[in-house]
């Protein structure tokens, strides 16, 4: 990466750590909140025959994960762009 200077990469920097930790905190609410802390609240929902809260702890947290990672890609090719040191 060619930054044009050291407060530019500190700034890409700042915004990708910020990017990180907003992904990771949705990842945590969906599997740590939802799979353990709401799944009796959950449970009394059906999603496609099963409890919500049994569902988010099998298969939610897992299909979320995946779709954070594409979204942490797609951001962090914006990202690149706007700080110029996309390939």
């Amino acid at each position: 990466m060619a930054f044009k200077d050291e407060e530019q990469a500190k700034a890409y920097w700042a915004e990708n750590i910020s990017l990180l930790f907003k992904l990771l905190a949705v990842w945590f609410v969906v599997s740590f909140g939802f799979g353990i802390l709401l799944v009796d609240v959950l449970n009394e929902v059906r999603f496609f025959g099963f409890k919500l809260g049994f569902w988010f702890s099998q298969q939610g947290s897992i299909y979320t994960f995946i779709i954070l990672i594409f979204a942490y890609v797609f951001k962090m090719n914006t990202l690149d762009k706007k700080y110029g040191v996309d390939e």
